[in-house]
Parts: structure tokens; sequence; C-alpha cells
């Protein structure tokens, strides 16, 4: 089948997945800047997750606000910009592409291919985005932090199929089957293909995946996509 774009996913695909041990040790910082205790701090960061990811806390700052709030604790700027602070440079060195990314991208750039993302992330996400190599290889990006749905919503797909101007079953989809996207993106009509790292095997991840579910198309590295798009 000839397809007109690639769309993939971001965290555990275009970049690994992040460590649970460096996750914990970030947290534990930022609650120590706020001068709340951890598992306190801890609950409400995890409550909040969906509210972050669906943009309703429409920032990191308001997130270590609110805890604060929910904690009785006193919410001054400084430490509140020092806890926001900990947070983007944990997002910062995350956003560090796999080692073939660039390549590939480039290569699906030269070869024509609409390139688009489809990310569940929080609101952090596009603000470091923006100072990624990534961002002259995307013609779309979809954040479910700005677009206020998440993965597998076929609506959150659809926006990115929107913004390239194409039909699902033009698109090959790449991911690493968190939050169900996999089937989500086949539901609407997309080409999906999981991407199973074996470097990524030995990795804690901050959120446990399922892929013994998936029976459909699996690479082991994001170069493999070119064979499957060209």
């Amino acid at each position: 089948m000839e397809y007109k774009a690639v769309i993939f996913d971001l965290w555990g695909t275009l970049v690994p997945g992040m460590f649970r041990q460096e996750y914990q040790l970030v947290l534990e910082r930022m609650a120590a800047s706020l001068s709340v205790p951890l598992d306190d701090f801890n609950r409400v960061w995890f409550e909040t997750a969906r509210e972050r990811n669906i943009g309703v806390i429409k920032s990191i700052e308001d997130n270590m606000m609110y805890i604060c709030e929910q904690l009785r604790a006193p919410a001054h700027y400084a430490e509140i910009r020092q806890a926001v602070g900990i947070r983007l440079d944990f997002v910062v060195q995350t956003m560090r592409p796999r080692s073939d990314a660039i390549g590939v991208l480039t290569r699906l750039k030269s070869q024509g291919f609409k390139i688009g993302l489809v990310s569940n992330c929080s609101c952090d996400t596009p603000v470091v985005w923006k100072d990624t190599p990534f961002v002259p290889f995307f013609d779309a990006t979809v954040f479910s932090s700005s677009a206020g749905i998440m993965k597998p919503d076929p609506r959150v797909y659809l926006l990115a199929t929107e913004q390239l101007g194409i039909q699902p079953e033009d698109c090959l989809y790449v991911g690493d089957e968190a939050s169900q996207e996999l089937p989500g993106a086949a539901q609407v009509g997309m080409n999906p293909v999981l991407l199973c790292v074996p470097e990524d095997e030995h990795i804690n991840g901050v959120y446990q995946i399922d892929t013994g579910g998936w029976d459909g198309p699996v690479v082991s590295s994001l170069a493999e996509i070119l064979a499957l798009a060209e």
C-alpha cells in the first residue's frame, strides 16, 4: 500500500521512555522545593495527571499552586518557580531523539511524505518541543494538552489527518502502544505499527505498557519504518 503520511507518537517512540527512577527523583526535588511531604505531593501530582494531559491545568506553575493549595502549604513564588524549573529541565533532558530518529525523518521528508505527531502529554511538552530538532520535519502536531482530548479517543487522530489534509487510511501510525494508541489509530482507519526497541526492555518506565495483545505489524527500530512507508 502506498502511504502519503507517517504519524508518530512521541514518548517511547521518537524519544525513549522515561526512567521511573529518574522521574521519581524529579518528583522528590519538586516536593522538596515546595517544602511538602513527598507522599502527599506524589498523591496530588498523579491525581492531576489527566487534568495536565487534557489542558484543564494549563501550566506546571498552575499545577504547583494547586498542589500547595490542596496540601495547605504556602505558595511562595520563588519556590513555585524552582519546582517548575526542575520539571522543565527534566522534560528537556527526556526530549532527546532516538539515535535513528532524525535520519528517518530526513529520509521521509525527502521522499515527500507528510509527517505528523500525536502525543498524550502535559502542558509543558509543547513548550519544550518548539526548541527540539524535530520541529522542521513536522507538518502537523497534535498535543493532547492543547487539543483537550487524549489517545485513544478517535478525535485526536482525526485532528492530525485534518491538519495534514489527508485521509486516515493514507497514514502509517507508529507508536509504542501506550494508552492503547494502536487500536485507537486502527479504529479511525490508520495503519498502525508497534515500535518495540530491544534496548528499551531494560527501562523501568514511568508507565507500564502491555503489548501482549497486539497482533499487527511490529518493528524493532524507527529505521525499519522506511521499508514499510516506501
